[in-house]
């Protein structure tokens, strides 16, 4: 039957109703992922996305929710399609809700072209490898875990930790050195109000300016909602990306909240679940979001990606951090310890990496000493470490005036170069100063990973400091 006729028939045998899943009998030629509309008496219209198909029987997910609907007085339309959304650059500014709908008191969004909310896988033989850096202006992400165009770079935080306020920091202040427009995608999932006006408050100047697009699902919007709202912000940002020609930086916070959503619908659908109760393909299923980043071959733009996920408990075993960390290419995390003694990020450098730093720093692309810099720095807050871990068990008295000189180092490092105020935005040279700073505490003899012609280049008390 032709997609046009099927739009027009529709279907009543409702069978169950199942949490967030409407069963649907007597269907036939109905395709996985189409998208429906669900006419429901006395209320709205709502829209669903079909789930599974068995022999006669149709599951639907249904995007706002089944509660308040019963088997009878129910009408399903099948659209002959896959869910998409308009794209383009009608969405910069705009402030909707995690299905793309206004909240801003705009119209609708609409473009000439739409494009399917899953996605299209991209052949690995187009895509670039990610180069150049996306320059946060917060030091600690510029100088130590660079982050590169086209790369997937989560931040794994605490419940309580300020990972909200670093991930806005990031999309308030992000800026590429490609010369092309930046745009700014935020997703946001299952967040209470608080943190909405928060995040809508923050990323004002940058939504003013053209510059942003604000998906923002709350805690108590549909959880199918939650499901969705990653879709669509990687749809958007690929056709800005890869239509437009615009470098794009999505964030997405909270993947947790995702993740729960994702195993509540496959409790729904009675699922045999594998570990904590997640699915097992959840794996997969991150993935498809994850891997929809990079750049493309024959195209000027690209998508960048950074996932904010809290690990229960901070356990970073957890099904969800652990999957993402076989994924994406490194990890910014937060830890409790830095935070209670109030450095703001909270980043634990020696548990966070980036491993495509040297696709996007160093000489021609941030600072010829920026690689050699970040490499002694990273040795040298290891070695202070465990000298606080010796000074512990013998005494500071007991420790060698060197060990004592990493001590005093590791200190500046966190409140000089690591500790920054939440809305301040450095330049990388001022951040690589900051790091010079800090290593000048140290002798000079230690610092074997940096050149004698950096050391009398930028080492302060050692001669001009030359950019």
């Amino acid at each position: 039957m032709a997609s046009g006729n099927r739009a027009r028939v529709g279907h009543s045998d409702v069978r169950e109703l199942r949490g967030p899943l409407l069963v649907l009998g007597d269907t036939e030629g109905v395709g996985w992922d189409e998208f429906a509309t669900v006419d429901v008496d006395g209320g709205p219209q709502r829209h669903g996305l079909v789930l599974e198909i068995d022999g006669d029987e149709t599951t639907l997910q249904v995007l706002e929710g089944t509660e308040g609907m019963a088997l009878g007085g129910v009408e399903v339309r099948f659209q002959g399609r896959p869910l998409a959304v308009p794209v383009g650059t009608g969405w910069l500014g705009r402030v909707c809700n995690g299905r793309g709908e206004p909240l801003d008191g705009g119209p609708p969004v609409t473009a000439e072209h739409t494009s399917p909310v899953s996605g299209w896988p991209l052949n690995p033989v187009f895509r670039e490898p990610p180069q150049d850096p996306v320059i946060t202006g917060i030091s600690v992400v510029d100088a130590l875990t660079t982050l590169v165009r086209g790369q997937k770079l989560p931040i794994f935080s605490i419940p309580g930790l300020p990972h909200l306020t670093l991930a806005t920091q990031i999309a308030a202040q992000a800026t590429a050195s490609s010369g092309r427009a930046f745009r700014v995608v935020f997703a946001a999932m299952g967040m209470t109000h608080a943190d909405i006006a928060y995040i809508r408050d923050r990323l004002e100047e940058r939504s003013a300016a053209g510059e942003l697009v604000l998906l923002l699902n709350a805690a108590d919007d549909p959880v199918i909602e939650r499901i969705l709202t990653p879709r669509i912000a990687l749809t958007i940002a690929e056709s800005l990306a890869y239509d437009d020609g615009s470098d794009v930086l999505v964030v997405m916070s909270d993947m947790t909240s995702y993740a729960e959503a994702v195993r509540e619908v496959s409790a729904a659908r009675r699922e045999i679940p594998a570990r904590r109760g997640y699915p097992g393909y959840l794996y997969s299923d991150l993935a498809t979001l994850y891997e929809r980043c990079g750049r493309v071959r024959g195209r000027e733009g690209s998508v960048t990606i950074v996932p904010v996920l809290t690990m229960p408990a901070g356990d970073i075993t957890h099904p969800v951090p652990d999957l993402t960390g076989y994924i994406t290419e490194g990890q910014v995390v937060l830890d409790g310890d830095i935070d209670a003694r109030g450095i703001y990020p909270p980043v634990d450098v020696l548990s966070s990496l980036s491993r495509l730093m040297r696709s996007g720093a160093g000489r021609g692309r941030t600072r010829e000493d920026h690689l050699d810099v970040a490499a002694q720095i990273l040795s040298a807050m290891a070695r202070a470490r465990s000298a606080a871990e010796l000074a512990e068990l013998v005494g500071a008295a007991a420790l060698s005036e060197t060990d004592k000189a990493y001590i005093e180092f590791r200190t500046v490092v966190e409140k000089e170069l690591l500790n920054q105020g939440r809305d301040e935005l450095r330049t990388l040279e001022q951040t690589l100063d900051l790091a010079w700073q800090a290593l000048s505490l140290l002798p000079r003899r230690e610092l074997t990973m940096l050149s004698a012609e950096f050391l009398d280049r930028y080492l302060p008390g050692t001669g001009a400091d030359v950019p």
